[in-house]
């Protein structure tokens, strides 16, 4: 387990009044003595919370030391099936339609179509993710590789969210976002979030039911995605220090960085859904850790209430478990990485580029109707902001990279 010191490309963001000693960097020794410090004032529960599973099983219950034994992730795309995606390319251009368009009927995929299908129900009923891996990125001009990225994805899972509400100082819905260091190119003094930069990435959901990354290129060094099992750290949290688990499934105040009429929402971060006739229970994750303490240009408001010890020890308990048991996915330039974004947290090391080889990433909120889990009903509204009232006029694509808003001090 990692306890470097972490150097940030950017200024800190500074705590308001009242937050406990805590950053977006975890600090390890920190950790471990609030920790200590209250596992010494006691008074804590010794149980899960009424209702909660005292232990989850099955498929999406791994480590990263040994899910490789029992499961291959990498699904590598045969030469027919990229000439199927070559064809599907030619076909859609060829309709003339705007790229809000792209859907399993203009993107045609014959055969990959039901490998695609199988590998969504993967991610929802499975090990919670895959990587797509084979496609040549440098075959294809910037324009055909995005559509490629919305063609295949489509087949995985047919709803684009909405990622930005505006494009050029325009109103848009915005459905593909660029992850890229643009703290050289643009000024350092308004990004928020670590997305931007070269900085690692803490523990973290995305928002929506499922978060796809693709590779346009990969970093000079550095940079490895890591991904965690949400239920097997759950299970060690239930059986280590089930008061947190009281915490994590508590209402906090969480920032709403977009403009809003409130500065911030409650609720909780781990959401329980008993066992139906037609699902299993279900525990599912949803947080990022910068909406708590804040990052770069966009520090904690100071006028919400700050979050708790217990709070505090919370996040590092995700963050530090989630590394623990996390799986590196060996992201190579042109894969295509899917994750269900209830059920697996991601981070992301620090990297460096260089003039030749800087990493970008493309990035989907994707949605599978057929396969959905149930929406935890505090996020109805923030699904409905995602996947609401998009139409294939409204969508816009994004060829070059930007800071979108809710990332942006200048939003």
């Amino acid at each position: 387990m990692s306890t470097a010191t972490i150097t940030s490309t950017v200024p800190i963001a500074l705590a308001p009044p009242g937050q406990p000693d805590i950053s977006y960097h975890p600090s390890y020794e920190k950790w471990q003595a609030r920790i200590a410090r209250r596992l010494k004032e006691g008074s804590l529960p010794k149980v899960v919370p009424e209702g909660f599973p005292e232990k989850l099983t099955g498929d999406l219950v791994w480590e990263g030391q040994t899910v490789a034994n029992t499961y291959n992730w990498t699904y590598v795309l045969s030469p027919e099936h990229l000439a199927e995606i070559d064809q599907a390319v030619a076909h859609f251009k060829g309709l003339g339609k705007p790229l809000g368009a792209i859907s399993q009927e203009t993107f045609p995929l014959p055969t990959l179509h039901a490998e695609l299908r199988r590998l969504s129900g993967e991610l929802h009923h499975g090990h919670g993710f895959f990587v797509l891996r084979g496609l040549k990125v440098d075959d294809y001009t910037r324009e055909e590789n995005v559509i490629i990225y919305a063609g295949v994805s489509s087949h995985v899972a047919s709803q684009r969210g909405r990622q930005d509400h505006k494009f050029n100082g325009e109103k848009a819905d915005v459905v593909l976002t660029h992850i890229k260091d643009l703290s050289r190119s643009q000024e350092s003094g308004v990004i928020g979030s670590p997305a931007y930069t070269t900085d690692k990435q803490v523990f973290h959901t995305d928002s929506g039911d499922i978060v796809s990354l693709f590779a346009l290129e990969t970093s000079a060094a550095g940079g490895a995605s890591k991904l965690a099992s949400t239920w097997r750290v759950y299970n060690e949290i239930a059986a280590t220090r089930p008061d947190l688990l009281h915490t994590l499934s508590d209402y906090w105040d969480m920032e709403v960085f977009e403009k809003s009429d409130k500065q911030y929402t409650q609720r909780p971060l781990v959401f329980h859904f008993p066992a139906t006739d037609s699902t299993p229970e279900r525990i599912a994750l949803q947080y990022a850790r910068r909406y708590f303490v804040g990052f770069g240009a966009l520090p904690r408001n100071p006028n919400i209430p700050p979050i708790t010890e217990a709070q505090a020890e919370g996040l590092d308990t995700l963050h530090f478990l989630g590394d623990k048991f996390c799986v590196n996915t060996d992201f190579q330039k042109g894969d295509m990485q899917y994750i269900n974004n209830l059920a697996i947290f991601h981070a992301r090391d620090g990297f460096t580029d260089t003039p030749e080889k800087q990493r970008h990433l493309v990035r989907l909120w994707l949605r599978d109707p057929e396969n959905a889990w149930e929406t935890p009903s505090v996020l109805q509204w923030r699904w409905d902001q995602l996947y609401k009232g998009i139409t294939p006029e409204s969508e816009v694509f994004p060829l070059e990279p930007y800071i979108r808003s809710a990332s942006n001090k200048g939003r």
